[in-house]
């Protein structure tokens, strides 16, 4: 039984999706679960993994082609069985850098889009790639400045730089300067994030509410299991790993903010699936914690460990990026004091975390030193006010003051 392999949907408003590379070639056997290929969709670049064991065959999409949701790209068969034919009524129709036959067949770049540029064997970011590719950089000769020898999109930049790339890349690269403004141009995840914030921006009923807390019990706390959970496991515990685990548990008392606006009603979920905002080549993306609300600190910091390496390696599958009912973005690594988030529909609230520095503050009418920070909850109006809100951040205040009374 042949097994279609199709462009994936990660939520309505998706369209389409570009594809990025195959990691398999027609012909190949592949696993179920084991990376097939990688695309860029709406929200990151993310990993699609075979949905059947079989022979991948009948690729009928390139490297680089932009193509429509839904549509069937390959197939998985068993051997010696033949991929099944689309009939005209049935097949989508092709776009750039696709293209259907009466029995599908593998497209050479000649045929359709030029493919990506060759790969060395160091890692390289996705948004390098790119650059790569537009440049005409050769990635053998580039040596990586990112961790583990990774090649980054600077590299590429300052590699287009050194071998005379054209002006007009080499202006899109910002490897020149001039008295003319220069354009660059945003991919595809950059493009969408703008009209997302844009369309939540105009759409939601935004409102903040700021409340600058005492972090000391947060920092004694994480100093004190972080050394314990290190030591037996290996993982290092961040402070945005206790905030999730407290603001999930927290969040079960707040059901509102922790629900979506939707045409029939308020939802309220029953489970916390927290989204982390990460920081990538291109831009943020949130990758979600499952069941945060239940996991221990040590599971939180693993998920998030490894969100994170697969988010800024461009390995995220379509799963880890979806459903978030909630998020968390921390900028106090930064050094930023306090700021305010857009909310990501149809979520109803986001935190914003800021750093953790020595403030003079009034205790008992005297003054003193204390490492205070500052969190700012992002609302929908519709869906909660600002006395949810405040009743929300008074009791995260209190769990950050005495964080081992819901962690243990």
């Amino acid at each position: 039984m042949a097994f279609s392999v199709v462009m994936p949907a990660l939520e309505m408003a998706q369209e389409t999706g570009k594809l990025l590379a195959w990691r398999k070639q027609e012909g190949d056997r592949v696993s179920k679960g084991e990376p097939l290929l990688e695309i860029e969709t709406d929200k990151a670049v993310v990993e699609v993994e075979a949905p059947a064991d079989g022979i991948l065959a009948g690729i009928t999409a390139v490297e680089g082609a932009d193509i429509p949701v839904g549509q069937t790209i390959a197939w998985i068969v068993a051997p010696g069985e033949v991929p099944p034919v689309e009939t005209p009524s049935t097949a989508p129709a092709a776009r750039a850098g696709t293209q259907t036959k009466s029995r599908p067949s593998p497209i050479s770049p000649a045929e359709g889009a030029p493919s990506l540029a060759p790969v060395s064997n160091a890692k390289i970011s996705p948004k390098a790639r790119r650059l790569a590719k537009e440049f005409g950089v050769d990635l053998a000769s580039v040596r990586g400045s990112g961790a583990g020898g990774e090649i980054l999109a600077s590299d590429i930049q300052a590699a287009a730089s050194s071998m005379g790339a054209s002006d007009a890349a080499a202006s899109d690269a910002g490897a020149i300067t001039g008295m003319a403004p220069t354009v660059e141009v945003p991919t595809t995840i950059g493009r969408i994030m703008a009209e997302r914030t844009t369309n939540s921006w105009t759409t939601v009923p935004h409102f903040f509410v700021s409340r600058e807390i005492d972090a000391a019990s947060l920092n004694q706390f994480r100093a004190q299991v972080a050394g314990a959970i290190e030591q037996s496991h290996s993982v290092r515990i961040t402070h945005t790993d206790v905030l999730t685990a407290l603001v999930s548990r927290v969040l079960l008392k707040h059901p509102r903010l922790n629900a979506s606006w939707s045409a029939e009603g308020i939802r309220l979920h029953q489970r916390v699936d927290m989204g982390i905002a990460i920081a990538v080549d291109d831009g943020v993306v949130a990758a979600v914690i499952r069941n945060a609300h239940i996991a221990t600190l040590r599971q939180i910091a693993a998920q998030r460990h490894d969100l994170s390496e697969r988010a800024r390696a461009g390995k995220l599958r379509p799963s880890d990026i979806s459903d978030a009912t909630f998020t968390i973005t921390n900028l106090g690594m930064y050094k930023v004091d306090q700021f305010s988030a857009i909310i990501t529909p149809p979520q109803s609230a986001v935190l914003a975390v800021g750093a953790i520095a020595d403030r003079v503050v009034a205790i008992q009418g005297q003054a003193q030193v204390r490492p205070m920070m500052t969190l700012t909850v992002s609302c929908d109006h519709r869906v909660a006010d600002g006395a949810r809100a405040a009743l929300f951040l008074e009791d995260l205040a209190d769990a950050i003051r005495e964080p081992a009374k819901l962690l243990g």
